[in-house]
Protein backbone atom coordinates (compact mmCIF):
# COMPACT_ATOMS: atom_id res chain seq x y z
CA UNK A 1 0.00 0.00 0.00
CA UNK A 2 1.64 3.78 -0.62
CA UNK A 3 2.62 6.14 2.22
CA UNK A 4 0.30 8.15 1.23
CA UNK A 5 -2.81 6.53 1.74
CA UNK A 6 -2.42 5.83 5.43
CA UNK A 7 -3.41 9.75 6.49
CA UNK A 8 -7.05 8.53 4.28
CA UNK A 9 -9.30 8.24 6.36
CA UNK A 10 -10.07 4.77 6.40
CA UNK A 11 -12.88 2.16 5.25
CA UNK A 12 -14.35 -0.66 6.75
CA UNK A 13 -16.01 -3.57 4.63
CA UNK A 14 -18.12 -5.88 6.72
CA UNK A 15 -18.79 -8.93 4.34
CA UNK A 16 -19.34 -12.96 5.11
CA UNK A 17 -19.08 -13.66 1.56
CA UNK A 18 -15.17 -13.97 0.56
CA UNK A 19 -15.35 -13.58 -3.21
CA UNK A 20 -16.94 -10.54 -2.84
CA UNK A 21 -15.01 -9.18 0.27
CA UNK A 22 -11.94 -10.07 -2.64
CA UNK A 23 -13.82 -8.15 -5.40
CA UNK A 24 -14.62 -5.18 -3.25
CA UNK A 25 -11.22 -5.26 -0.92
CA UNK A 26 -9.42 -4.92 -4.75
CA UNK A 27 -11.49 -2.17 -6.28
CA UNK A 28 -11.43 -0.02 -3.53
CA UNK A 29 -7.56 -0.60 -2.60
CA UNK A 30 -7.55 0.36 -6.80
CA UNK A 31 -9.64 3.98 -6.01
CA UNK A 32 -7.15 4.55 -3.08
CA UNK A 33 -8.79 3.59 -0.71
CA UNK A 34 -7.75 2.02 3.00
CA UNK A 35 -9.58 -0.67 3.46
CA UNK A 36 -10.46 -3.02 6.39
CA UNK A 37 -12.39 -6.50 6.17
CA UNK A 38 -14.65 -8.66 8.66
CA UNK A 39 -16.81 -11.26 7.90
CA UNK A 40 -18.65 -11.02 11.11
CA UNK A 41 -20.90 -8.56 12.67
CA UNK A 42 -18.60 -9.30 15.79
CA UNK A 43 -15.08 -8.84 14.16
CA UNK A 44 -16.67 -5.75 12.04
CA UNK A 45 -17.87 -3.90 15.19
CA UNK A 46 -14.52 -4.04 16.63
CA UNK A 47 -12.93 -2.72 13.77
CA UNK A 48 -14.67 0.15 13.92
CA UNK A 49 -14.29 0.50 17.52
CA UNK A 50 -10.63 0.74 16.19
CA UNK A 51 -10.55 2.56 13.42
CA UNK A 52 -13.36 4.51 13.87
CA UNK A 53 -13.89 4.85 9.58
CA UNK A 54 -15.53 7.47 8.21
CA UNK A 55 -17.53 4.73 6.03
CA UNK A 56 -19.12 1.58 6.61
CA UNK A 57 -20.02 -0.84 3.69
CA UNK A 58 -22.27 -3.21 5.90
CA UNK A 59 -23.68 -6.55 4.16
CA UNK A 60 -27.24 -6.50 5.90
CA UNK A 61 -27.28 -10.31 6.01
CA UNK A 62 -24.30 -11.39 8.48
CA UNK A 63 -23.81 -15.37 10.20
CA UNK A 64 -23.62 -14.05 13.27
CA UNK A 65 -26.38 -11.51 13.41
CA UNK A 66 -28.59 -9.31 11.91
CA UNK A 67 -26.92 -5.86 9.94
CA UNK A 68 -29.73 -3.46 11.01
CA UNK A 69 -28.92 -4.20 14.61
CA UNK A 70 -24.88 -4.03 13.82
CA UNK A 71 -25.80 -1.06 12.10
CA UNK A 72 -27.48 1.08 15.40
CA UNK A 73 -24.63 -0.17 17.59
CA UNK A 74 -22.22 1.30 14.85
CA UNK A 75 -23.70 4.41 14.41
CA UNK A 76 -24.09 4.59 18.63
CA UNK A 77 -20.11 4.12 18.62
CA UNK A 78 -19.24 6.49 15.66
CA UNK A 79 -22.50 8.80 15.07
CA UNK A 80 -21.34 10.65 11.66
CA UNK A 81 -20.39 6.96 10.44
CA UNK A 82 -21.76 6.92 6.86
CA UNK A 83 -23.18 3.49 6.45
CA UNK A 84 -23.48 1.86 2.73
CA UNK A 85 -25.86 -0.97 3.42
CA UNK A 86 -25.09 -3.89 1.01
CA UNK A 87 -27.88 -6.38 0.04
CA UNK A 88 -29.53 -8.69 -3.07
CA UNK A 89 -33.34 -8.13 -0.99
CA UNK A 90 -35.47 -6.48 -3.34
CA UNK A 91 -38.15 -5.50 -0.40
CA UNK A 92 -38.86 -2.27 -0.05
CA UNK A 93 -39.23 -2.72 3.13
CA UNK A 94 -35.87 -3.54 3.95
CA UNK A 95 -34.46 -0.68 2.26
CA UNK A 96 -36.30 1.92 3.96
CA UNK A 97 -35.98 0.04 6.95
CA UNK A 98 -31.86 0.31 6.31
CA UNK A 99 -32.79 4.30 5.47
CA UNK A 100 -34.60 4.65 8.56
CA UNK A 101 -32.04 2.86 11.00
CA UNK A 102 -29.11 5.59 9.59
CA UNK A 103 -28.18 4.33 6.52
CA UNK A 104 -26.70 6.92 4.06
CA UNK A 105 -27.22 4.83 1.42
CA UNK A 106 -27.52 1.06 -0.42
CA UNK A 107 -27.00 -0.67 -3.20
CA UNK A 108 -28.00 -4.12 -4.45
CA UNK A 109 -26.09 -6.89 -5.48
CA UNK A 110 -24.97 -7.14 -8.37
CA UNK A 111 -23.98 -3.39 -8.87
CA UNK A 112 -21.46 -1.92 -11.27
CA UNK A 113 -17.98 -0.37 -10.35
CA UNK A 114 -18.64 3.05 -10.80
CA UNK A 115 -21.67 2.92 -8.63
CA UNK A 116 -19.81 1.27 -6.52
CA UNK A 117 -17.42 3.71 -6.01
CA UNK A 118 -19.15 6.78 -6.50
CA UNK A 119 -21.52 5.33 -3.25
CA UNK A 120 -18.61 5.15 -1.61
CA UNK A 121 -17.61 8.79 -2.54
CA UNK A 122 -20.72 10.62 -1.84
CA UNK A 123 -20.06 8.99 2.00
CA UNK A 124 -17.47 10.15 2.14
CA UNK A 125 -18.45 13.61 0.96
CA UNK A 126 -21.38 13.50 3.34
CA UNK A 127 -19.29 13.00 6.15
CA UNK A 128 -17.37 16.06 5.08
CA UNK A 129 -14.44 14.14 4.47
CA UNK A 130 -12.18 14.88 1.29
CA UNK A 131 -12.59 11.50 -1.09
CA UNK A 132 -9.15 9.93 -2.13
CA UNK A 133 -7.19 11.36 -5.39
CA UNK A 134 -7.74 9.22 -8.36
CA UNK A 135 -11.34 7.84 -7.21
CA UNK A 136 -12.74 6.52 -10.37
CA UNK A 137 -16.33 6.42 -11.25
CA UNK A 138 -18.75 5.88 -14.14
CA UNK A 139 -20.82 8.73 -12.86
CA UNK A 140 -19.97 12.70 -13.05
CA UNK A 141 -18.73 13.47 -9.12
CA UNK A 142 -21.47 16.07 -8.79
CA UNK A 143 -24.22 12.90 -10.40
CA UNK A 144 -26.55 11.36 -7.56
CA UNK A 145 -25.93 6.97 -7.07
CA UNK A 146 -28.52 5.43 -8.04
CA UNK A 147 -29.66 2.26 -6.77
CA UNK A 148 -30.28 -1.21 -8.09
CA UNK A 149 -32.86 -2.01 -5.23
CA UNK A 150 -35.52 -4.57 -6.22
CA UNK A 151 -37.52 -3.12 -9.71
CA UNK A 152 -34.55 -1.39 -9.85
CA UNK A 153 -32.10 -4.84 -10.86
CA UNK A 154 -31.65 -4.87 -14.67
CA UNK A 155 -30.04 -2.97 -17.68
CA UNK A 156 -33.27 -2.26 -20.06
CA UNK A 157 -33.81 0.59 -22.52
CA UNK A 158 -36.57 1.40 -20.51
CA UNK A 159 -35.03 1.34 -16.37
CA UNK A 160 -32.26 3.40 -17.86
CA UNK A 161 -34.71 5.94 -18.47
CA UNK A 162 -36.17 6.11 -15.13
CA UNK A 163 -32.19 6.14 -14.06
CA UNK A 164 -31.74 9.39 -16.14
CA UNK A 165 -34.25 11.33 -15.13
CA UNK A 166 -33.71 10.46 -11.07
CA UNK A 167 -29.99 11.49 -11.65
CA UNK A 168 -31.53 14.89 -13.41
CA UNK A 169 -34.40 15.65 -10.70
CA UNK A 170 -32.75 13.88 -7.37
CA UNK A 171 -31.09 17.00 -5.77
CA UNK A 172 -33.69 18.97 -6.48
CA UNK A 173 -37.02 21.01 -4.74
CA UNK A 174 -39.03 19.70 -7.92
CA UNK A 175 -42.23 17.53 -7.32
CA UNK A 176 -41.66 14.05 -9.11
CA UNK A 177 -44.72 12.26 -9.72
CA UNK A 178 -44.68 8.92 -10.71
CA UNK A 179 -47.06 6.87 -12.71
CA UNK A 180 -46.74 3.28 -13.16
CA UNK A 181 -48.84 -0.53 -12.58
CA UNK A 182 -49.22 -1.93 -9.68
CA UNK A 183 -45.93 -4.04 -8.73
CA UNK A 184 -43.78 -2.00 -10.50
CA UNK A 185 -41.55 -0.50 -7.76
CA UNK A 186 -43.20 3.48 -6.53
CA UNK A 187 -42.14 3.33 -3.74
CA UNK A 188 -38.76 2.33 -4.69
CA UNK A 189 -38.37 5.05 -7.41
CA UNK A 190 -39.40 7.60 -4.54
CA UNK A 191 -37.06 6.36 -2.19
CA UNK A 192 -33.99 6.42 -4.92
CA UNK A 193 -35.03 9.75 -5.65
CA UNK A 194 -34.75 10.24 -1.27
CA UNK A 195 -31.30 8.47 -1.34
CA UNK A 196 -30.05 10.20 -4.07
CA UNK A 197 -31.15 13.83 -2.87
CA UNK A 198 -29.63 16.60 -0.41
CA UNK A 199 -32.20 14.74 1.36
CA UNK A 200 -30.75 11.77 1.88
CA UNK A 201 -30.02 11.74 5.95
CA UNK A 202 -33.59 13.49 6.99
CA UNK A 203 -36.68 11.10 6.60
CA UNK A 204 -38.41 9.49 4.73
CA UNK A 205 -42.24 8.83 5.17
CA UNK A 206 -44.02 6.92 2.94
CA UNK A 207 -48.36 7.23 3.32
CA UNK A 208 -50.44 4.98 1.41
CA UNK A 209 -53.70 7.46 0.89
CA UNK A 210 -55.62 4.40 -0.53
CA UNK A 211 -55.16 2.07 2.70
CA UNK A 212 -56.23 4.70 5.43
CA UNK A 213 -59.62 5.49 5.81
CA UNK A 214 -60.66 9.05 4.11
CA UNK A 215 -61.90 10.08 7.79
CA UNK A 216 -58.89 9.10 9.13
CA UNK A 217 -56.59 10.72 6.41
CA UNK A 218 -56.01 14.03 7.05
CA UNK A 219 -55.00 12.97 10.79
CA UNK A 220 -52.54 11.16 8.97
CA UNK A 221 -51.08 13.52 6.82
CA UNK A 222 -51.22 16.72 8.67
CA UNK A 223 -51.79 15.19 12.68
CA UNK A 224 -54.05 15.93 15.27
CA UNK A 225 -53.46 17.10 19.20
CA UNK A 226 -55.07 15.60 22.12
CA UNK A 227 -58.96 15.86 22.27
CA UNK A 228 -59.40 16.98 18.88
CA UNK A 229 -62.04 14.25 18.35
CA UNK A 230 -63.14 11.08 19.66
CA UNK A 231 -60.06 8.44 20.28
CA UNK A 232 -57.32 11.39 19.79
CA UNK A 233 -56.01 9.99 23.30
CA UNK A 234 -52.67 12.41 22.31
CA UNK A 235 -50.90 14.69 20.04
CA UNK A 236 -49.82 12.93 16.79
CA UNK A 237 -47.76 14.95 14.32
CA UNK A 238 -49.08 13.33 11.24
CA UNK A 239 -46.89 12.53 7.87
CA UNK A 240 -46.08 15.96 6.85
CA UNK A 241 -44.49 17.13 9.95
CA UNK A 242 -42.72 13.51 10.86
CA UNK A 243 -41.06 14.39 6.97
CA UNK A 244 -40.23 17.44 7.84
CA UNK A 245 -36.21 17.96 6.67
CA UNK A 246 -37.01 14.72 4.18
CA UNK A 247 -39.47 13.40 1.59
CA UNK A 248 -43.07 13.17 2.17
CA UNK A 249 -44.00 10.15 -0.06
CA UNK A 250 -47.82 10.40 -0.86
CA UNK A 251 -48.74 6.65 -2.64
CA UNK A 252 -51.68 6.47 -4.78
CA UNK A 253 -52.59 10.29 -4.59
CA UNK A 254 -55.68 9.91 -6.71
CA UNK A 255 -57.45 8.01 -3.87
CA UNK A 256 -57.47 11.13 -1.65
CA UNK A 257 -60.86 13.06 -1.11
CA UNK A 258 -61.56 16.04 -2.25
CA UNK A 259 -62.04 17.89 0.80
CA UNK A 260 -58.33 17.16 1.55
CA UNK A 261 -57.15 17.64 -1.91
CA UNK A 262 -57.75 21.30 -1.08
CA UNK A 263 -55.54 21.38 1.84
CA UNK A 264 -53.01 19.67 0.88
CA UNK A 265 -52.93 22.27 -2.00
CA UNK A 266 -52.68 24.98 0.66
CA UNK A 267 -49.83 22.57 1.46
CA UNK A 268 -47.80 23.05 -1.44
CA UNK A 269 -48.44 26.57 -1.57
CA UNK A 270 -47.54 27.25 1.98
CA UNK A 271 -45.43 24.89 3.24
CA UNK A 272 -47.26 25.10 7.05
CA UNK A 273 -49.35 21.93 8.66
CA UNK A 274 -52.12 22.44 10.73
CA UNK A 275 -52.82 19.51 12.92
CA UNK A 276 -56.69 19.21 13.42
CA UNK A 277 -57.70 20.60 16.47
CA UNK A 278 -54.21 23.37 16.83
CA UNK A 279 -54.98 26.94 16.55
CA UNK A 280 -51.61 27.65 14.69
CA UNK A 281 -49.48 26.56 11.86
CA UNK A 282 -46.57 25.58 12.01
CA UNK A 283 -43.62 25.63 9.13
CA UNK A 284 -41.69 22.53 7.71
CA UNK A 285 -39.36 21.92 4.66
CA UNK A 286 -40.53 18.69 3.01
CA UNK A 287 -39.90 17.45 -0.25
CA UNK A 288 -42.88 15.71 -2.39
CA UNK A 289 -43.09 12.93 -4.51
CA UNK A 290 -46.50 11.29 -5.24
CA UNK A 291 -47.55 8.05 -6.96
CA UNK A 292 -50.50 6.15 -8.46
CA UNK A 293 -51.37 3.41 -10.64
CA UNK A 294 -54.39 5.17 -12.20
CA UNK A 295 -53.93 7.72 -15.29
CA UNK A 296 -53.72 10.88 -13.26
CA UNK A 297 -55.28 13.48 -16.31
CA UNK A 298 -58.04 10.99 -16.49
CA UNK A 299 -59.08 11.29 -12.97
CA UNK A 300 -58.78 15.11 -13.59
CA UNK A 301 -61.45 14.87 -16.30
CA UNK A 302 -63.50 12.62 -14.38
CA UNK A 303 -63.73 15.46 -11.57
CA UNK A 304 -62.17 12.68 -8.89
CA UNK A 305 -58.82 14.63 -8.72
CA UNK A 306 -58.19 18.74 -8.54
CA UNK A 307 -56.92 20.21 -11.86
CA UNK A 308 -55.29 22.48 -9.89
CA UNK A 309 -53.24 20.51 -7.52
CA UNK A 310 -52.50 17.94 -10.51
CA UNK A 311 -50.54 20.71 -11.91
CA UNK A 312 -49.04 21.46 -8.80
CA UNK A 313 -47.87 18.03 -8.29
CA UNK A 314 -47.01 17.02 -11.81
CA UNK A 315 -44.05 18.98 -11.64
CA UNK A 316 -41.38 16.40 -12.89
CA UNK A 317 -43.22 12.80 -13.98
CA UNK A 318 -41.75 9.33 -13.97
CA UNK A 319 -42.99 6.27 -15.38
CA UNK A 320 -42.51 3.22 -14.21
CA UNK A 321 -42.48 0.74 -16.71
CA UNK A 322 -44.01 -2.45 -16.59
CA UNK A 323 -42.42 -5.89 -16.47
CA UNK A 324 -43.57 -7.39 -20.05
CA UNK A 325 -42.11 -3.66 -21.26
CA UNK A 326 -38.72 -4.75 -19.90
CA UNK A 327 -38.14 -8.64 -19.90
CA UNK A 328 -34.29 -8.42 -20.50
CA UNK A 329 -34.73 -7.98 -16.76
CA UNK A 330 -36.57 -10.26 -15.81
CA UNK A 331 -33.37 -13.23 -15.47
CA UNK A 332 -31.00 -10.66 -13.47
CA UNK A 333 -34.67 -9.83 -10.73
CA UNK A 334 -35.36 -13.07 -10.55
CA UNK A 335 -32.01 -14.48 -9.90
CA UNK A 336 -30.69 -11.69 -7.16
CA UNK A 337 -33.90 -12.79 -5.31
CA UNK A 338 -33.28 -16.60 -5.77
CA UNK A 339 -29.88 -15.99 -3.60
CA UNK A 340 -31.49 -13.41 -1.15
CA UNK A 341 -34.36 -15.69 -0.30
CA UNK A 342 -31.92 -18.74 -0.20
CA UNK A 343 -29.97 -17.26 2.28
CA UNK A 344 -33.26 -15.86 4.15
CA UNK A 345 -34.44 -19.50 3.87
CA UNK A 346 -31.39 -21.20 4.67
CA UNK A 347 -31.74 -23.04 1.23
CA UNK A 348 -29.01 -23.82 -0.74
CA UNK A 349 -30.61 -22.96 -4.41
CA UNK A 350 -27.70 -23.71 -7.64
CA UNK A 351 -29.63 -21.17 -9.73
CA UNK A 352 -32.36 -21.41 -12.59
CA UNK A 353 -32.08 -24.28 -15.42
CA UNK A 354 -32.60 -23.65 -18.72
CA UNK A 355 -35.77 -24.22 -19.09
CA UNK A 356 -36.69 -21.50 -16.88
CA UNK A 357 -33.99 -19.77 -17.79
CA UNK A 358 -36.10 -19.57 -21.10
CA UNK A 359 -39.44 -19.50 -19.51
CA UNK A 360 -39.53 -16.82 -17.32
CA UNK A 361 -39.12 -13.77 -19.94
CA UNK A 362 -41.80 -15.11 -22.07
CA UNK A 363 -44.16 -15.01 -19.35
CA UNK A 364 -47.03 -11.59 -19.01
CA UNK A 365 -46.61 -10.84 -15.32
CA UNK A 366 -49.98 -9.17 -14.61
CA UNK A 367 -48.62 -8.22 -11.11
CA UNK A 368 -45.14 -7.15 -12.29
CA UNK A 369 -41.91 -7.34 -10.36
CA UNK A 370 -44.38 -8.36 -6.98
CA UNK A 371 -45.38 -11.34 -9.01
CA UNK A 372 -42.14 -12.51 -10.21
CA UNK A 373 -40.30 -11.82 -6.55
CA UNK A 374 -43.68 -13.88 -4.99
CA UNK A 375 -42.90 -16.72 -7.09
CA UNK A 376 -39.21 -17.09 -6.52
CA UNK A 377 -40.28 -17.08 -2.59
CA UNK A 378 -42.98 -19.34 -3.25
CA UNK A 379 -40.29 -21.57 -4.85
CA UNK A 380 -37.47 -21.45 -2.19
CA UNK A 381 -40.38 -21.86 0.50
CA UNK A 382 -41.11 -24.87 -1.03
CA UNK A 383 -38.11 -26.65 -2.42
CA UNK A 384 -35.12 -27.71 -0.32
CA UNK A 385 -32.53 -26.43 -3.36
CA UNK A 386 -30.69 -27.25 -5.69
CA UNK A 387 -31.89 -25.72 -9.69
CA UNK A 388 -34.80 -24.60 -10.06
CA UNK A 389 -37.11 -26.62 -12.88
CA UNK A 390 -40.14 -25.81 -14.40
CA UNK A 391 -42.63 -28.36 -12.11
CA UNK A 392 -41.29 -25.79 -9.02
CA UNK A 393 -42.95 -22.78 -10.56
CA UNK A 394 -46.36 -22.04 -8.39
CA UNK A 395 -49.83 -23.11 -10.36
CA UNK A 396 -51.62 -20.22 -12.12
CA UNK A 397 -48.97 -18.91 -14.19
CA UNK A 398 -49.30 -17.72 -17.42
CA UNK A 399 -47.61 -20.14 -19.32
CA UNK A 400 -47.36 -19.84 -22.94
CA UNK A 401 -48.75 -23.03 -24.95
CA UNK A 402 -46.44 -22.97 -27.46
CA UNK A 403 -42.99 -24.33 -26.32
CA UNK A 404 -39.51 -23.71 -28.62
CA UNK A 405 -37.70 -27.15 -29.19
CA UNK A 406 -35.09 -25.39 -31.04
CA UNK A 407 -33.40 -21.66 -31.97
CA UNK A 408 -36.04 -19.42 -33.62
CA UNK A 409 -36.26 -20.38 -36.96
CA UNK A 410 -35.73 -24.30 -36.88
CA UNK A 411 -38.64 -26.19 -36.94
CA UNK A 412 -39.84 -28.86 -34.32
CA UNK A 413 -37.86 -31.98 -35.69
CA UNK A 414 -39.81 -35.53 -36.11
CA UNK A 415 -42.84 -37.32 -37.75
CA UNK A 416 -46.42 -36.79 -36.08
CA UNK A 417 -46.73 -39.99 -35.88
CA UNK A 418 -44.27 -43.35 -35.03
CA UNK A 419 -44.50 -46.12 -36.49
CA UNK A 420 -42.90 -49.38 -35.22
CA UNK A 421 -40.41 -50.12 -38.39
CA UNK A 422 -39.84 -46.06 -37.80
CA UNK A 423 -38.26 -46.56 -35.36
CA UNK A 424 -35.88 -49.74 -36.70
CA UNK A 425 -32.17 -48.97 -37.24
CA UNK A 426 -32.41 -46.34 -34.67
CA UNK A 427 -29.90 -45.90 -31.40
CA UNK A 428 -32.08 -46.55 -28.36
CA UNK A 429 -31.46 -42.13 -27.96
CA UNK A 430 -32.31 -41.89 -31.17
CA UNK A 431 -35.59 -43.81 -30.78
CA UNK A 432 -36.00 -41.69 -27.89
CA UNK A 433 -36.03 -38.40 -29.08
CA UNK A 434 -38.29 -39.46 -32.21
CA UNK A 435 -40.96 -40.59 -29.66
CA UNK A 436 -40.54 -37.37 -27.45
CA UNK A 437 -40.56 -35.18 -30.36
CA UNK A 438 -44.13 -37.00 -32.11
CA UNK A 439 -45.57 -36.88 -28.82
CA UNK A 440 -45.09 -33.05 -28.95
CA UNK A 441 -45.78 -32.46 -32.55
CA UNK A 442 -48.99 -34.24 -31.75
CA UNK A 443 -49.46 -31.78 -28.90
CA UNK A 444 -49.04 -28.65 -30.35
CA UNK A 445 -45.26 -27.83 -29.03
CA UNK A 446 -47.05 -28.37 -25.24
CA UNK A 447 -43.96 -29.67 -23.22
CA UNK A 448 -46.54 -30.47 -20.20
CA UNK A 449 -49.21 -32.08 -22.17
CA UNK A 450 -46.47 -34.22 -23.92
CA UNK A 451 -44.82 -34.78 -20.48
CA UNK A 452 -48.14 -36.25 -18.82
CA UNK A 453 -48.59 -38.91 -22.49
CA UNK A 454 -45.07 -39.92 -21.92
CA UNK A 455 -45.58 -40.30 -17.72
CA UNK A 456 -42.57 -38.10 -16.90
CA UNK A 457 -41.91 -34.60 -15.29
CA UNK A 458 -41.65 -31.47 -17.76
CA UNK A 459 -37.86 -30.96 -16.70
CA UNK A 460 -36.91 -33.98 -17.79
CA UNK A 461 -37.94 -33.00 -21.54
CA UNK A 462 -36.91 -29.22 -20.99
CA UNK A 463 -33.29 -30.67 -20.02
CA UNK A 464 -33.28 -32.90 -23.21
CA UNK A 465 -34.41 -30.74 -25.47
CA UNK A 466 -31.75 -28.10 -24.16
CA UNK A 467 -29.21 -30.65 -24.57
CA UNK A 468 -30.15 -31.38 -28.45
CA UNK A 469 -30.06 -27.61 -29.36
CA UNK A 470 -27.18 -27.04 -27.72
CA UNK A 471 -25.62 -29.76 -29.53
CA UNK A 472 -27.22 -28.24 -32.99
CA UNK A 473 -25.32 -25.04 -32.21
Amino acid sequence: MKAANRTRPPLVLIEDTQSLQMVYRSILASAGHRVAVAGTAAEGLAQVKALMPAVVLLDLILPDRDGLLLMRDILEVKPDTSIIALTANGSVNRAVEAMRAGAHDFLVKPFGEGRFLDAVQNALAAGRVTPPRGAVSALPADQPVLNDQAGFIGSSAAMERVHAIIASVARSMATVFITGESGTGKELCALAVHASSARAKGPFIALNCGAIPQDLLESEVFGHVKGSFTGAIADKPGAAAAADGGTLFLDEICEMAPALQTKLLRFLQTSTVQPVGATRPRKVNVRIVCATNRDPLEAVRRGEFREDLYYRLFVVPIHMPSLRDRSEDVLDIAEAALHRFGQEEGRNFLGLDPAVRDLLPRLPWPGNVRQLLNVIRNVVVLNDGGWVTPEMLPPGLDIPRETPLAPPGQAVAGPALLGVDSLVGLTLAEAERSLIEATLARHGGSVPKAARVLDVSPSTLYRKIEAWNQKAR
